[in-house]
Order: C-alpha cells, then sequence, then structure tokens
C-alpha cells in the first residue's frame, strides 16, 4: 500500500469518525424539545402563574392596610362680619383591617391553590412525557422515510438497469419489446413511489422541526427503549396506575373539589373583623379644636342568618363538583390502561414482524438471485425478475415500517407508565424544577416582578 493510498485511507476513517460524531440521536433530539418545544414552555409558563394563586390566597390571612388624606377649604360669610373667614381643615389618617374569623374560608381557599398549583403541575408533568415521546416519534418517522427513499432509489436504480439490459436483449434477439416495456413500466412506476417518498420524508422533517426545534440531520433509526421498561403487562399496568401524572393531577383536582366544599359551607359561619384606625386633623376653623389626632378600635361579629338560599346552592353545587372529580378519576385511571396494554400489544406485534420480515427479506434476496440466473438460461422471464425484485423492495419497506413501529411502541409504553422523563431516562439536558418557583412565590407578600426560580 503506497503512501497515497494510506493518506486516502486515513481521510476517509476521517470523515467517517466525523459524521458519527455529528450524528444526532434520539435521545438528542428529545433533550432539544424538552428545552425548545414552544408549548411545553408555554405549559410551564402557566403553571408559573397557576402557583401565584397561592400567595392570592394566602393574603385572607394579612391585614389591610389604607391610608387616606383629605383637604377641606370654605368660606364662612354673614352680615356681622366685615369681610367673610377662610379656613382650611386637614386630616390624614390611616387604617388597618384584620379578619380574625372567616369560617375557615380563607384557609380552604389557601388549600384549594395549593391543589390547584399541585394538579397543573402533574399536568405539565404529562405535557413534558407528550413532548419527549413526540419528539421520539418525529425522529422514528424521519429514520424510516429516510431509508424508505434510500430503498426506493436501489430500487429505481436496479430497474433502469433492467430496462438497459432489455433493451441489449432485445439487440441481440433474446428478448421482445414487450420485455423492455414492462421494464420502462416499472421503472415509471418505482419513479413515482420515489418522489412520493420524498414528499412524504419532507413531511416528517417538516414536523420534526416543529417539534425538536432544530432540523433533521445525519438520523439514523435508533433502536427500542429498554431502560426502565416494565418486564411484563401486569407490571406495565400497575406502573402506569402508580406514576403516570394525568392520574397524580385528577387525585389533586379531587382534593381541591373537596376544600371548595368546605370553603362554601364557611360562608354559613360567623364572622369576626377587627379594624383599627388613627387620624390627625388640623383647622383654623373657629370653635374647632386647632390640631386634634383621634384612634378607634373596632371589632365586628356578622353572623349570616339567611342569604337568599344562595349559599345552600353553592355548597350542593360544590358537592357535585367533587363527585364529577371523583368520576374523572376513574376515567383517567382507564384511558391509562388503555394506554398501556395498547403500547405493549403494539410493541409485541413490532417485534414479530420484524424478525418474520429479517427471515422474509432473505428467502426474498435468495429468490431473486435465484430468477436472474434462470433468466439467463431461459427459464424466467423479465416480468418474474421485476416481481421477485419488488418483492424484496416490499420485505425492506415492511422492515422498516417495523423497526419505526418497535421504537414509536418502545417509547409510547413508557410513557403510558409514566416513565418516559428526563431523570429517568437520563436525557442529556437539565431538568425543569417547578416547585423551585412553587416555593419561591407561595408566601411572597410583596414585589411586581416574576420570580426567576426555573
Amino acid at each position: 500500500m503506497n503512501s497515497m493510498t494510506r493518506t486516502a485511507l486515513t481521510l476517509l476513517m476521517i470523515v467517517g469518525v466525523a459524521h458519527a460524531a455529528s450524528a444526532e440521536t434520539i435521545a438528542g433530539a428529545m433533550a432539544k424539545a424538552y428545552a425548545n418545544n414552544p408549548d411545553l414552555n408555554a405549559a410551564r409558563a402557566s403553571l408559573r402563574a397557576v402557583d401565584e394563586g397561592v400567595p392570592i390566597a394566602q393574603s385572607g390571612f394579612r391585614p389591610r392596610i389604607a391610608a387616606n388624606a383629605t383637604q377641606n377649604s370654605a368660606r364662612f360669610d354673614a352680615n356681622s362680619l366685615q369681610k367673610p373667614i377662610d379656613y382650611t381643615t386637614r386630616s390624614a389618617g390611616i387604617t388597618i383591617t384584620q379578619q380574625v374569623f372567616d369560617g375557615f374560608q380563607t384557609l380552604n381557599n389557601v388549600r384549594v391553590a395549593q391543589s390547584n398549583a399541585f394538579a397543573e403541575r402533574e399536568s405539565m408533568r404529562a405535557n413534558e412525557i407528550s413532548t419527549l415521546l413526540s419528539a421520539a416519534e418525529a425522529f422514528a418517522n424521519v429514520a424510516r422515510d429516510q431509508e424508505v427513499v434510500a430503498i426506493r432509489k436501489q430500487n429505481l436504480s436496479f430497474l433502469r438497469q433492467q430496462v438497459d439490459a432489455a433493451r441489449s436483449r432485445q439487440k441481440l434477439g433474446e428478448g421482445t419489446l414487450t420485455d423492455v416495456n414492462q421494464t420502462q413500466a416499472q421503472a415509471a412506476e418505482a419513479k413515482a413511489l420515489l418522489a412520493t417518498a420524498v414528499a412524504q420524508l419532507q413531511q416528517s422533517q417538516a414536523t420534526y422541526l416543529q417539534i425538536v426545534g432544530t432540523t433533521a440531520e445525519s438520523i439514523k433509526q435508533a433502536k427500542p427503549a429498554e431502560r426502565d421498561m416494565p418486564k411484563t403487562l401486569d407490571l406495565a399496568v400497575a406502573a402506569g396506575q402508580k406514576d403516570h401524572p394525568a392520574i397524580a393531577a385528577a387525585l389533586f383536582r379531587v382534593d381541591a373539589a373537596g376544600y371548595r366544599v368546605r370553603q362554601a359551607e364557611g360562608t354559613m359561619l360567623p364572622g369576626v373583623t377587627l379594624q383599627g384606625s388613627v387620624s390627625h386633623n388640623l383647622t383654623n376653623e373657629p370653635g374647632e379644636t386647632p390640631n386634634s389626632t383621634t384612634s378607634a378600635v373596632t371589632a365586628r361579629i356578622e353572623i349570616p342568618i339567611y342569604q337568599g338560599g344562595q349559599e345552600y346552592g353553592q355548597i350542593r353545587q360544590a358537592k357535585e363538583r367533587l363527585g364529577e372529580q371523583a368520576i374523572v378519576v376513574d376515567s383517567v385511571r382507564a384511558n391509562v390502561r388503555q394506554t398501556v396494554m395498547q403500547a405493549y400489544a403494539q410493541l409485541d406485534g413490532a417485534r414479530a414482524t420484524i424478525a418474520a420480515t429479517r427471515e422474509r427479506i432473505a428467502a426474498a434476496t435468495r429468490a431473486l438471485a435465484g430468477v436472474i440466473e434462470e433468466r439467463k438460461v431461459g427459464q424466467r422471464t423479465t416480468i418474474d425478475v421485476l416481481d421477485a425484485q419488488q418483492g424484496v423492495l416490499a420485505a425492506r419497506e415492511t422492515l422498516s415500517s417495523a423497526q419505526r413501529n418497535a421504537v414509536v411502541a418502545s417509547y409510547s409504553l413508557l410513557a403510558a407508565t409514566g416513565r418516559l422523563t428526563v431523570r429517568g431516562q437520563g436525557i442529556p439536558v437539565a431538568e425543569y424544577r417547578p416547585e423551585l418557583h412553587y416555593e419561591a412565590v407561595k408566601n411572597k407578600a410583596f414585589g411586581t416582578s416574576p420570580v426567576e426560580a426555573r
């Protein structure tokens, strides 16, 4: 081997290594979607807004403080006076109002807000899982469509070679014009199928860009997920019932509905309010004290007796909402169970299809080689070769689709069990921690700027 050959081989190896290093992985695609997907970022912003409901509800425990200032100018005129008298009265004060007891309405409002925040947090987790699954599916679709395009390009190249061969045989008197026409028709159909495959690939690439946020480059079909994969269907169903965030969100909404019932019942209990005020007055009005300070403390007890029936309707309504949310939990559990079972069955089916299709490809390839050899000795016709080639093509495309289905089904199963998470799958991206924002704002009593605890 001379030096130029060694240099060329070295360059080829370097290019190959660089290409492999830059190749996108399914985990990388999910990481980009997790960080950049606009729908997911909107869900996070929505959660932060829901978190603010807790300090809003907490404000019911805190005092209300208000300051006031007034100025009144007047003129007194009488026949007994040589000239009118102008005088001014000024006052400034502060009032503090504190709700001492409101039938536990504020307490239950806080609990409602907390439960809503926790439910929204679980809904956001479900949104994250859905986004990761969409990214995995988009990745697998692009990989499949790329393989189909490559297969159909190879088929078109093969058919063009068959057209040339048919023409050569016709010139030699070993073939007919019909053979040429048949191969040309097959080549034209293959060209149309290739155009369809290219269009499908472009659609999949557009979907990938929308979900992941980057163009699909250097993608090869991934293997089905294995990490944290349930071993049996029963274990998968149990995991889904235990870990799926949609179920957790529904349970938190039941809690919120229960606290709303208590809040509505609180409107029928007595309320106690304390109010303190201090005011300072300055005046030059004749006959009035020029400088005075007034302070007062007021305690008020309000006992509701009848409010037109509104309170009873609100309590009944809250109880019906509670019953509704309890039923929703059963519905969500059933949906999760169904999704797990479907994903598990799809994964089993895809695995079986892959094994069978590989055997089919091996057999179809051997058959194609045999038909080509038999045609050389006049035992087969051109149409036999074309049919055999189509058998290989169909088998290879079936394998590509089955491999895609296995990948998507495996990640669908993880999603259905609640295990398709950044932490659970070791996806290389910083995990969003919603609890940081919640802890930062839950007792926040002042400030208008959003908290950047993300």
